[in-house]
């Protein structure tokens, strides 16, 4: 029983160091890039490490528990998708097109009713106008509820900021659970205790991941408030580290590992 909980212990912190692989950071810097709250920041970190999470439990028990073989052309392409996921993020902070979305899909309305004034700014010249909401009773009445579990982190993220962390995290998790659920089945012989690691292993990257993005945030929430030049080059150095990086793993899995050729060589990492 001691081994048992000392391999899990052990699961937990190499979750914990997993969240710091350079292409996991490069990912959600550029997603807490604009964000200004290290509250919120927690939280997308919380969601990205929930979708990794998922599918190295799905895929991870797949291989412990019935033996499935992933192919070497499909395992390439799961880490060919993350080269891909990186040069979007990229291009979009770039062009300014996350902020555009960010924008369209998670405004923040004052909780108010009846008429207000909503102020403006467009270049140089700043104007007002006055309209009015419904009752908030009637107003929000075809909403539909998130589930309990998700109420939370979608209330102080929307739901824009709240599914993108959590998709990024499951093409990351496909990338990497071949390789974790192989580590798993070399140390434990146990189908029952190997999944349970993953999901220890999991639950250690969530901390991680977490914690990196709180301390990813601190530049940005700091230099947002006093001097927006600096939170502008820190935008832009996040898209072009991640186009560039990204640009490098397509790359590599690409021709180096032959995605593209005719032998593709595969190792799970």
């Amino acid at each position: 029983m001691f081994s048992g909980l000392t391999i899990l212990a052990i699961g937990f912190f190499l979750g914990m160091r997993h969240a710091t692989d350079p292409d996991h950071v490069i990912a959600v810097s550029t997603i807490i890039s604009r964000e200004p709250s290290l509250s919120r920041a927690g939280w997308i970190g919380a969601l990205w490490g929930l979708g990794h999470t998922l599918t190295i439990l799905l895929v991870g028990a797949a291989i412990i528990l019935f033996n499935v073989a992933i192919p070497v052309r499909v395992g390439l392409t799961m880490e060919f998708a993350v080269g891909l996921m990186l040069i979007l993020l990229g291009i979009l902070n770039l062009t300014g097109v996350t902020r555009w979305l960010s924008e369209k899909f998670s405004h923040v309305h004052p909780q108010v009713i009846g008429e207000h004034v909503h102020i403006h700014g467009h270049g140089s010249r700043v104007h007002y106008h006055w309209h009015s909401h419904q009752p908030a009773a009637e107003h929000h009445g075809g909403a539909l509820a998130a589930p309990g579990w998700l109420r939370g982190p979608l209330a102080k993220l929307g739901i824009f900021h709240s599914l993108r962390p959590l998709l990024i995290g499951i093409v990351h998790g496909l990338a990497g659970s071949a390789a974790v659920a192989l580590l798993v089945l070399t140390t434990i012989h146990d189908p029952r205790w190997g999944v349970f690691y993953l999901l220890i292993f999991g639950v250690g990257t969530i901390a991680g991941m977490m914690l990196i993005t709180v301390a990813l945030a601190l530049p940005f929430s700091y230099a947002g408030s006093r001097f927006a030049w600096v939170n502008r080059g820190l935008v832009t150095t996040s898209g072009l580290v991640s186009l560039c990086f990204g640009l490098f793993v397509s790359y590599q899995i690409g021709f180096v590992d032959g995605l593209f050729t005719s032998h593709p060589n595969w190792t799970p990492r």
